[in-house]
């Protein structure tokens, strides 16, 4: 399968390429906005033609997953989300449908939230022992010195919504498997808020002007 995947960051930029950003802030990723801070990664399978579907159907619920754990979420950005998202796939010209009818597409909306813990090790360098004059290689008094290693633990969070659009009418009935043509990722800050869906769908889909039913 050919997929071609675009990303798009939000971020405004006071000043030109050519006169530097350092022009409008010392970092110029210090405090942005959330609206600022957030990514939006679009793939879709470049050999489907999304003219081709006609139909839609989306279920009432979105799946949390959480390190490899999945549950239904409906913690009230949820149902906004799904309304939101189904609008916008009207509005390009996709009918939805009861999921008891069969459609051309299924829609799946998943809020992953994982968090993995980690550790690093600081090696205990022996040219330390420079510093205080007694030589990184020669030891301490005929003694080799023993240098142990000294361990961190950190823990990355990663959280993001991810939309998948499904081909259900072009099932694979003998190996029994769907084709995934089009995933969308939104990443950022504010993405969970009630505030910000509007904004998120309306840009995840300006990016996918592809996605459009023959009408």
């Amino acid at each position: 399968m050919k997929t071609i995947v675009r990303i798009l960051l939000w971020v405004g930029v006071c000043g030109g390429i050519g006169s530097g950003v350092s022009s409008c802030r010392p970092d110029p990723l210090d405090n942005l906005s959330p609206e600022e801070s957030q990514v939006f990664i679009t793939n879709h399978d470049r050999s489907v033609n999304f003219a081709n579907y006609r139909t839609f159907s989306l279920p009432d619920s979105v799946v949390e997953v959480s390190n490899n754990q999945q549950q239904l979420s409906m913690t009230g950005i949820e149902q906004p989300f799904l309304d939101r998202l189904a609008q916008t796939l009207t509005s390009r010209g996709y009918q939805r449908v009861n999921r008891s009818i069969n459609s051309d597409l299924g829609v799946s909306v998943m809020r992953v939230n994982n968090s993995y813990v980690g550790v690093t090790s600081m090696p205990f360098s022996p040219y330390y022992l420079d510093y205080w004059g007694y030589g990184g290689l020669g030891g301490f008094g005929g003694f080799n010195p023993y240098y142990p290693n000294y361990y961190s633990f950190y823990e990355v969070s990663d959280t993001y919504w991810l939309i998948q659009l499904i081909d259900l009418k072009n099932a694979n009935t003998a190996s029994q498997e769907l084709n995934v043509i089009w995933q969308a990722q939104i990443r950022g800050t504010g993405i969970f808020d009630a505030a910000s869906v509007d904004s998120i769908i309306t840009k995840v889909f300006d990016q996918s002007a592809y996605l459009r039913a023959n009408q």
